[in-house]
């Protein structure tokens, strides 16, 4: 008995509850992906979130530090400016072109700066990019001073100043927006801006004495000047060196070692004995190569002390890359378990989802396209085929099964509209082919009538009345034929046997226009065309030729053209009218091919262009449109060799 009864509660145990909306599929999706995902976010957000802020500042200070040493760049081509300048301000004439040169060259490393600020802007912090974009007055204010210098009108004291101003204003900006966070990083920073005064303070230095050098001795205040500049530099070099590491302070050591260095110390104390304003005798160019020479090495050990900053940001920002892994491959570990859970789900909708997919496809690739030709090649009489049922998809969610209904719904709405489609354009085209016909009919007989008239007719007015009913019942006809060529008729049959000249072809299209006086055959080169085509040929000029009248002005004249090329031969029909657009043209030159659609698919603005493109597609001609030279459009027709004979190549002027 105690068998029984726990036979018969085991199914009953391991059965599942139903679940509010599983028989949706949204309802499904929801349950089965909900918990894991609030799991997800919970877990990888409070990672997350903890070590974004640390590659987020590890980032901003490779890219400040960039910028930093970019601005760097900057100063070191100004202070060189600045030096140069003050030299030839004090009477140093063989520096104007070093002058002239190192402008380009500072001119050339703003234009770097503020690329690389337009790149990193967005991570750099916003108290760097107002102090940068403020920079940029005082760097402008040197375009005036520039002047003054090559007017000779410029102070060497305030020139002096107002390069100092523009340097003082790019290291201010260095300083803005520092970076907190690690310590070691911050530190690092403060370093490097140390070492910029420091650079800064030697830079003037030599920039200043370069002046002194050059006119001999110290002006009134000048002395000052110069020990101020040194007391500057001597405090800003031990400020680094508080800062700095021990191969960061080692490489400073290096650079005040070398013998350029020592002469640069020899040379400030002989400008220490002309405190008196007594006579220096130091060459302006050995104090500016040895003192640059220093600057030189003071920017490498920025350079290095800024890649050290940077390589110690990138190692902060991998830390926390491997640390945001970690808390990803957690997330990626329940997303798996979610997976695993969405998959009993997911094989109950897939599989109906596939039967439904391949249905689709069977109806968009076959059964469709299938129904609607046999509807369009079907006699008008015969009814159109049942159509075939499908099958239900059983245990399929509810959403699926309408689906289902729907594209069934869809396939027999379009084969109805199809046949519908197909019946309406078979009676409009022969409709239209019929009326044609008749018209035409009826206008072959009119013509006929006239030309009769006017053999009779004596009367000179009349006749000439006759001769214009004669033009105006030409053009009824060729609208005639158009309206067969749009339906895909042939016409009649009005060929001439042997070849006629293409001088009368073109003379035949022109007949065929309402304003044929305007239209004039400027230069046709000597050429024969062949009968069976001249009627299509005359059409198809005659309505380039109408077209071209009708966008020119009514008293600018319409030029045609004619030439061999090759075995081809070419006709050109110019007008100096409004012109198209572009895009026009395109759409023009699409429909010329004769590959523009159906009749009953063509805008009516250019049925002419479809009567053109199905004519040369008979024909085996290429037309096109292109702009005239000025204003105007010129339509170029390439006749085939099979329709032209070789004739003598003499200029026929219309």
């Amino acid at each position: 008995m105690t068998g029984n009864v726990s036979t018969t509660l085991r199914p009953a145990w391991f059965r599942l509850p139903a679940l509010p909306g599983w028989n949706s599929i949204r309802g499904r999706m929801a349950i089965v992906l909900a918990v894991p995902t609030c799991l997800l976010l919970a877990l990888t957000g409070l990672g997350v979130a903890g070590r974004a802020s640390d590659w987020s500042a590890a980032r901003a200070t490779e890219a400040h530090v960039g910028v930093l040493l970019r601005v760097q760049d900057v100063v070191r081509e100004v202070q060189r400016e600045r030096g140069l300048t003050n030299g030839l301000l004090g009477g140093a004439e063989e520096y104007r072109d070093d002058v002239r040169k190192q402008r380009e060259r500072t001119d050339a490393a703003e234009e770097k700066l503020t690329a690389a600020l337009d790149d990193e802007r967005g991570d750099l912090p916003r108290a760097a990019v107002t102090a940068l974009d403020a920079a940029e007055l005082p760097l402008a204010a040197l375009t005036s001073t520039r002047t003054g210098v090559d007017a000779g009108t410029a102070d060497r004291t305030a020139t002096l100043n107002t390069y100092t101003k523009a340097v003082t204003a790019l290291i201010d900006a260095e300083s803005a927006g520092a970076p907190g966070g690690d310590g070691r990083i911050a530190q690092g920073v403060q370093a490097l801006q140390a070492l910029a005064r420091a650079t800064e303070a030697v830079a003037l230095e030599r920039g200043s004495l370069n002046g002194v050098f050059a006119a001999k001795h110290f002006r009134s205040g000048e002395y000052l000047d110069f020990t101020e500049i040194r007391a500057t530099r001597v405090a800003a070099l031990g400020q680094f060196r508080q800062l700095a590491g021990g191969a960061q302070e080692s490489a400073l050591d290096k650079a005040f070692a070398t013998a350029a260095a020592h002469r640069v110390s020899g040379y400030e104390k002989q400008a220490e004995s002309g405190a008196d304003g007594s006579r220096l005798d130091v060459a302006p160019a050995r104090w500016w190569a040895d003192m640059t020479t220093l600057v030189d090495d003071l920017h490498r050990v920025q350079k290095q002390v800024g890649d050290d900053v940077r390589a110690q940001a990138a190692d902060t920002g991998d830390s926390a890359t491997r640390e945001l892994v970690g808390y990803l491959a957690l997330g990626a570990l329940i997303l798996a378990v979610a997976t695993a859970l969405a998959v009993v789900s997911a094989r109950s909708i897939t599989r109906p989802l596939g039967a439904l997919a391949d249905e689709a496809d069977a109806v968009a690739g076959h059964r469709l396209p299938e129904a609607v030709r046999r509807i369009q090649q079907a006699d008008p009489d015969t009814p159109p085929p049942a159509q075939e049922g499908s099958a239900g998809l059983p245990g399929s969610a509810r959403e699926i099964t309408r689906l289902a209904a729907a594209l069934r719904n869809v396939e027999r709405t379009a084969v109805d509209l199809a046949a519908e489609q197909a019946v309406l354009r078979r009676n409009s085209t022969e409709s239209l082919a019929s009326l044609g016909r008749r018209n035409q009919t009826l206008l072959n007989r009119q013509l006929g009538l006239i030309t009769t008239l006017e053999s009779q007719e004596l009367d000179p007015d009349a006749l000439g009345e006759l001769f214009e009913l004669d033009h105006l019942a030409t053009r009824m006809r060729r609208n005639a034929e158009s309206l067969l060529v749009l339906a895909g008729e042939e016409s009649p049959a009005r060929s001439w046997s042997g070849t006629i000249a293409v001088a009368d072809v073109v003379r035949s299209a022109v007949a065929e226009v309402e304003q044929y006086q305007r239209v004039t055959a400027v230069d046709l080169e000597q050429g024969r065309i062949r009968g069976h085509a001249v009627a299509e040929l005359s059409h198809l000029l005659a309505e380039l030729v109408e077209n071209a009248l009708m966008f020119s002005p009514p008293k600018q004249p319409v030029e045609i053209y004619g030439w061999r090329d090759g075995t081809e031969y070419c006709l050109a029909v110019v007008d100096r009218g409004i012109g198209m657009t572009r895009e026009r043209m395109a759409q023009a030159n699409s429909l010329l091919t004769g590959r523009g659609g159906a009749l009953l698919a063509a805008p009516t603005r250019f049925l002419g262009h479809h009567v053109v493109g199905a004519l040369a597609a008979r024909l085996g001609a290429h037309v096109e449109l292109r702009p005239t030279q000025g204003t105007g459009v010129t339509a170029y027709v390439a006749l085939p060799a099979k329709l032209v004979q070789e004739q003598p190549s003499t200029a026929v002027v219309g």
